[in-house]
């Protein structure tokens, strides 16, 4: 569970000057995980040990967690991240502001290992994949808003109550959120597309979910 917490932390901070270069995100995660002296792992050490990255390292995570075997709904409240992260991308922030009180919250060394152990696998094998190329947004703004409207698009097909329909537009959004992080336009291509593809399938069973309610109600 999430608590609160005032001690501060030793922040990781990537070196800004290696924006198109960054650590990998399995790397920062798994050094914050291995953190000797350090009982629980803030909110804000995370978003520090993300900058010069944030936005898409954020929307990264936020996405794979919601793609974690959580009970159904659990994504009600777990997609808000998704859009709170995207809105700030359209707005042109420099980096992700959360609430101060979000900020003080942590988990448990032994949770966040464990929440990491599921995640870095996925996360080095999409590493593996991306790299710079075929970028097709003349800068970092300009990419971050255009894809944050797509972002914020599929975290509301995220928030959505459907069942069995959010893991879809979560796991679109997380491949938007590597493109943008490794400035690869192809990946950006495939996230695209797999995103609309949800969106599809997303209306498609509302209106299944709409005619069998209508058929039984009728009949």
């Amino acid at each position: 569970m999430l608590q609160q917490t005032d001690e501060t932390m030793t922040m990781l901070v990537e070196p800004a000057s290696d924006e198109y270069h960054p650590r990998p995100l399995s790397a920062v995660l798994r050094g914050l995980a291995a953190r000797e002296g350090d009982s629980k792992v803030t909110i804000r050490c995370i978003r520090e040990a993300l900058a010069g990255r944030s936005f898409a390292a954020f929307l990264i995570i936020t996405c794979l967690i919601n793609m974690l075997p959580f009970p159904p709904g659990s994504t009600i409240v777990l997609g808000i991240p998704i859009v709170i992260v995207a809105m700030q991308m359209v707005l042109g922030r420099n980096t992700v502001w959360l609430p101060e009180f979000f900020l003080k919250q942590s988990l448990s060394k032994k949770a966040f290992e464990k929440l990491t152990t599921k995640i870095i696998p996925a996360l080095e094998k999409l590493e593996s994949y991306v790299k710079p190329r075929a970028w097709p947004f003349p800068d970092v703004k300009s990419a971050e808003k255009i894809i944050g409207i797509w972002a914020l698009i599929l975290g509301v097909a995220v928030i959505l109550p459907v069942p069995l329909g959010n893991w879809f537009p979560a796991f679109a959004c997380a491949i938007c959120g590597a493109a943008l992080s490794e400035r690869d336009g192809r990946l950006l291509f495939i996230g695209v597309a797999l995103g609309a593809a949800s969106i599809a399938i997303l209306i498609g069973m509302v209106m299944a979910i709409h005619f069998g309610v209508t058929w039984i109600i009728g009949g």
